[in-house]
Parts: structure tokens; C-alpha cells; sequence
């Protein structure tokens, strides 16, 4: 059994928890996690997707790469990144109840970073993905 996550949106009309382990937890700089988001980089947990349970009014916005984003219907706050054919979902760090329990143990796709942020935590940078 792993530890209970648990978060929503700003209006509190969309929830979702889940007792699984994270797989990673990740920030990303890519240009798509950019505009998906509204954000100079998503910061996400990444846990299975089928240990999710998700209520309220979920919007999703079908990508061409595979991705499923989920958002509230009624507040527009991102929720979700959701790779079906992995079994995994990214949930927002934003979006946790908790989100000081998780920091991204590395960034990805840096090659694309705001050029006016300085990353100095000491966490591992690719400039693309992270290493097969």
C-alpha cells in the first residue's frame, strides 16, 4: 500500500486521490507543459493511472503526442496529464492539498526554460528528456 494523495481545483468542484506510490516526480520545461499549463514549467507527481480516483466536472483536451490533459470544467485549473498507453497520470503539484510533500527530483526539457529562470537546487538538468 503506498501513501494517500489527495488535491483539487480552486472552485473545490473536482477531487481525485490516490494510495499509490509516486513513480516520479518531475518538472518540466518543454514549451507544450508551458502553454498547457499557463506556467514557466509543470511541476507534477506522476503516479498509475488506474490507482486514481477522480470526481467533478473534468474537462480533458486531447493532445496529438498521447497525452490527455485534465482540467476543471468550472474553474479552468489543470489537473491532469494523463498518458493512457503507460498507465500514468501527472498530477499538478499545485493542485495537491499537500504540496509541500513532493519537490521534482529532477528537470526536463531545460533546452526550452524561461530564460529569465535560474535553476540552482542542485537537481539533475537534461536538456530533453531524462536519460532511457
Amino acid at each position: 500500500m503506498g501513501i494517500s494523495i489527495e488535491g483539487g481545483c480552486l472552485c473545490g468542484a473536482c477531487r481525485y486521490s490516490s494510495d499509490a506510490e509516486p513513480i516520479n516526480i518531475r518538472a518540466c520545461h518543454c514549451r507544450r507543459c508551458q502553454k498547457a499549463t499557463g506556467a514557466p514549467f509543470y511541476a507534477r507527481v506522476m503516479v498509475p493511472l488506474d490507482s486514481v480516483a477522480m470526481s467533478g466536472p473534468i474537462g480533458w483536451f486531447d493532445a496529438d503526442t498521447g497525452v490527455r490533459r485534465g482540467f476543471c470544467t468550472g474553474c479552468g485549473t489543470s489537473l491532469f496529464s494523463e498518458r493512457q498507453s503507460a498507465n500514468t497520470v501527472g498530477l499538478t503539484l499545485g493542485s495537491l492539498d499537500d504540496p509541500d510533500r513532493f519537490a521534482p527530483s529532477e528537470h526536463i526539457w531545460i533546452s526550452c526554460k524561461q530564460a529569465w529562470l535560474v535553476i540552482d537546487d542542485g537537481r539533475p538538468q537534461y536538456p530533453e528528456g531524462p536519460p532511457a
